[in-house]
């Protein structure tokens, strides 16, 4: 079996996203994992995937390890470690060059487009995510 392939995704740090002591805010951390997944997610699947299903948050899990400025050039490090029916488990690390800001384990479920119910993907999507042809 193949590996999962990793993702690379830019973070673009705006002003909103710096706090009252002069870093960015925790919760801007969470939208940069939702964008990062969900770019990954448009990356690996087939078009027809990502038209017929959606993707839900349902745990992060963030250990914070240095603080992030508005300078800061950044960019994460998006892994599908599994999938487990509708249930994809990820792990996210946001760097500035080699230096770990943050790690992220988070959980998903994907839901059907049309019915907004949990959806289990193909294996070949799946697949695709891992290096499998």
């Amino acid at each position: 079996m193949s590996g999962p392939a990793p993702f690379s995704y830019a973070i673009e740090i705006s002003p909103a996203d710096i706090d009252f002591m002069g870093h960015v805010n925790n919760a801007s951390y969470l939208k940069w994992v939702q964008d990062a997944v969900l770019s990954h997610w448009q990356r690996f699947a087939p078009a027809e995937a990502v038209a017929a299903h959606m993707w839900v948050a349902l745990k992060h899990e963030i250990t914070y390890r240095r603080p992030t400025f508005l300078e800061d050039e950044v960019f994460a490090t998006v892994l599908l470690e599994k999938v487990h029916g509708a249930r994809a488990f990820y792990e996210t690390v946001i760097r500035r060059g080699e230096e770990v800001l943050a790690e992220v384990k988070s959980s998903w479920c994907c839901v059907a487009a049309e019915t907004l119910r949990p959806a289990r993907l193909t294996q070949s999507v799946i697949d695709r995510f891992f290096g499998k042809p």
